[in-house]
């Protein structure tokens, strides 16, 4: 269940790289065999989509008119995405559960994590803010994901 509110606390920051963590483990067979990850999920067009969406979703948030994360299309997003990557996470018995705790998890992160940048944004600019952001978004994702890979004999 950890991991599942670890990638909401991602998924607060950015809505479209926990579905591409978690596509992209599933397409490369590398989440527990126990886990609830639909089969479409790692189909690889469906990884290389959801990837390709985080790259753009990290591209349009260095522009100014970007949209603030706490709106509330942004919101629904960040849960959605971090439900389903919070279900892929955990065994197929607790898939709503994992659901609940990452799509909860993502809303709440979100405001923090807003507040947060824009307290820096003054002093450090909207890129380089971002940059930032992503950098730790992706690190997060990446190890989480990372802690999730079977055991290998």
């Amino acid at each position: 269940m950890l991991a599942s509110i670890l990638m909401g606390l991602v998924g607060g920051q950015r809505a479209m790289t926990p579905l591409a963590a978690v596509a992209i483990a599933a397409a490369r067979d590398e989440l527990p065999a126990d886990n609830s990850a639909p089969k479409l999920l790692g189909h690889p067009i469906v990884a290389a989509g959801a990837l390709t969406l985080a790259v753009a979703e990290m591209a349009g948030d260095k522009q100014k008119t970007a949209p603030d994360r706490i709106v509330l299309v942004g919101l629904a997003a960040r849960f959605v995405t971090s439900a389903i990557a919070g279900a892929a996470l955990v065994p197929r018995r607790q898939r709503w559960l994992g659901a609940a705790a990452g799509g909860v998890t993502a809303v709440i992160a979100s405001y923090p994590g807003w507040r947060a940048r824009m307290a820096a944004i003054p002093d450090y600019g909207q890129t380089p803010t971002g940059f930032v952001e992503d950098a730790a978004v992706i690190a997060g994702a990446a190890a989480i994901v990372r802690g999730q890979r079977p055991a290998t004999a």
